[in-house]
């Protein structure tokens, strides 16, 4: 688990640290992330919180759902801009 800070929603915490996995390798394109259950035994989130993490990644367009299979990278990741906003 990690120490969350209180100045800031934890899904967006939670979601920081899989952004960052997603960007160094741990979780490359294509594996299937941490479930919303998962989530919640690695992080100690509720349910509602878990299921945002996933919800906010998938707009930023980092993962995608399979219904009856899970969630996966993204094979084809956003580019990071010149302004270094958005994307990885």
């Amino acid at each position: 688990m990690i120490e969350f800070a209180p100045d800031r929603p934890r899904w967006r915490q939670v979601a920081d640290v899989i952004r960052a996995r997603i960007t160094d390798g741990t979780y490359p394109p294509g594996t299937q992330i941490p479930s919303v259950i998962k989530l919640q035994e690695e992080f100690g989130i509720a349910t509602a919180t878990s299921q945002k993490v996933h919800r906010g990644l998938r707009a930023e367009g980092l993962i995608y759902t399979e219904p009856g299979m899970g969630s996966f990278v993204s094979k084809d990741l956003p580019k990071k801009s010149a302004d270094g906003s958005g994307g990885v």
